[in-house]
């Protein structure tokens, strides 16, 4: 089936030229260092790169903070930030 590659026994959707979003949101709750070493950690950001995006996402209300064509890496790293109890979603 053409958009769809399959990985072991679990089937990965991939569209060709679409491209996945995790966006992270601002909130009230984490500190801005949390925020920053988290984008580093799991988006493997640089700390210019994460203070960035932090930044937006505090003034704006949300920042996306990495692409991917595959849903499940940014699962994954969704997962790793809701372990942090940092607000993220994927578009």
């Amino acid at each position: 089936m053409p958009g769809t590659k399959s990985t072991s026994k679990r089937k990965t959707k991939i569209d060709e030229g679409k491209s996945y979003t995790l966006i992270l949101w601002n909130d009230d709750v984490n500190s801005f260092d949390d925020v920053i070493d988290a984008l580093v950690d799991i988006c493997e950001h640089d700390a210019h790169q994460a203070e960035q995006c932090a930044t937006i996402a505090h003034y704006k209300g949300k920042c996306a903070v990495k692409s991917d064509p595959s849903f499940d890496t940014l699962l994954s790293c969704k997962r790793r930030f809701d372990h942090r109890k940092i607000n993220t979603t994927i578009e």
